[in-house]
């Protein structure tokens, strides 16, 4: 949950210009609906139920990590926390990537 409040307060700062409330939509949509979908794969009926859930967990980290990186990149706001939101978007990324792994071997 800590992850889609930093994106949320990342996506609040955009929000000052027009390419920011653009970058800002497409983040939150990806940053928050990364957790939803984890929540969802908690709740899986089934092993390849799980397994798709998380591919989408995945999918949605690599858009955020793409949009944090650009905000990054291209200075739209100069704050700390999109540095350390980057870090932790590649940290739960190579998480959930590994556990993609460990249930597809367990199929």
């Amino acid at each position: 949950m800590s992850y889609a409040v930093d994106v949320v307060k990342i996506s609040t700062l955009l929000r000052k210009t027009a390419t920011g409330r653009e970058i800002a939509g497409q983040l939150l949509r990806s940053g928050t609906s990364s957790g939803a979908n984890y929540e969802e794969a908690r709740g899986a009926q089934s092993r390849a139920d799980f397994l798709h859930k998380l591919q989408i967990v995945l999918k949605e980290l690599r858009e955020s990590l793409f949009w944090l990186r650009l905000i990054d990149k291209a200075q739209i706001i100069k704050e700390q926390g999109v540095a350390s939101a980057i870090d932790e978007t590649r940290q739960l990324g190579n998480i959930i990537a590994k556990s993609v792994v460990t249930a597809k071997k367990q199929k």
